[in-house]
Formats: structure tokens, sequence, C-alpha cells
């Protein structure tokens, strides 16, 4: 475990935690405006949010460059395939058309820009002057950020972990050379 894989774990750990705060700020005030409008929370946008919550938790556990937080590789894996699912299950709901599809205008937008306090329908994306498009843009983005961080973590505590394991026993292989009796 040397010095540079102690502080580039940290620093992986504190990007992490930078990611998962910021979607898990974005979603916390969209539930909370969806609360306000007493309308439906979409499953996907909870799945995310959860998963922030377990990140922010998670990067601030293991955040110390201490063993333990290099042998957490195998949940950083798990945070990574569980990262990659939220951000394909969000760039699903608005497809390639991102801030101009219907879910979109029609439940982010709507809700992000309060557009239900108003009398008129929302018909189209224009109706709404893309409310929110840089929120939902920043959560797309920063949920596939924070999984290919999670990736390098696991990959990065692997391989400190698989060497550390082979330094140890190379060492004991060497004691026992040296201890074991002379034969005549």
């Amino acid at each position: 475990m040397g010095f540079v894989s102690k502080y580039l774990m940290v620093a992986l750990r504190l990007w992490e935690l930078i990611c998962s705060v910021i979607i898990l700020g974005i979603l916390g005030r969209f539930l909370h405006l969806l609360n306000i409008a007493g309308a439906e929370h979409d499953g996907r946008v909870i799945y995310a949010i959860s998963f922030a919550v377990i990140s922010t938790l998670y990067s601030i556990l293991f955040m110390p460059p201490f063993m333990h937080a290099f042998l957490a590789f195998p949940a950083d894996f798990v945070l990574f395939v569980a990262w990659l699912v939220a951000f394909c299950l969000l760039i699903v709901r608005s497809g390639t058309d991102t801030c101009g599809s219907y879910w979109y205008w029609s439940y982010w937008g709507y809700y992000w820009g309060s557009w239900w306090y108003y009398p008129f329908p929302v018909l189209g994306p224009g109706d709404i002057n893309y409310d929110g498009c840089g929120q939902w843009r920043a959560v797309l983005a920063f949920s596939f950020i924070v999984s290919f961080t999670y990736l390098v973590s696991a990959i990065l505590g692997g391989i400190v972990v698989f060497k550390y394991y082979n330094e140890g026993k190379v060492n004991k292989d060497k004691q026992t050379k040296r201890t074991a009796p002379l034969q005549p």
C-alpha cells in the first residue's frame, strides 16, 4: 500500500462523495417539488436517490486511507454496477431527445418549473421553457461519472489488495526457508 495509492483512493472517494451529493441535492429538490404538487414519484428517480444516499455514506465511511478502504473493492464494483443501472434507467426515461422528450416536458420540466400552478395546459416542451433541463442533464452526467469513478476505485483496490497479498506470501516463503533446519 504505497503513498500514491493511498492518496489516489482518497481523491477518488472525495470525487464519489461530491458526485453523489450533487445528484442527491438535485433529485431531493425534485422530490420536494413533487411532494408540494402532490404528484406520483417516479421509481427510477427513487432508485437513483437511494443509491446517492448509499454512495454518500459509503464514501464518507471509506475515505480514510486505511487498508479497509482498499479491501472494499468488491463493494466498489457493486456500486459501479448499481450506478450504471441508475444511469441507464434515467437515460432511457428521456431518451436521446433529453429535454425534448415527452417524459421530460410532461413530468420533470412540468414539476420542476411549478407549471401545475398555472391554468393553461402544457402541450409541448416550448410551453415549459425547458425548466430544469440543466439539472436533468447534470443528474445524467454525474450518475455516469460516479459509476466509472467506482469502477476505477474497484480496480485500484483490487490491484493494491492482490499486490499486498502476494508480497505477504513471498515474505512468508522467505521466512520459512530461513528457519528451516539444515539437513545433514
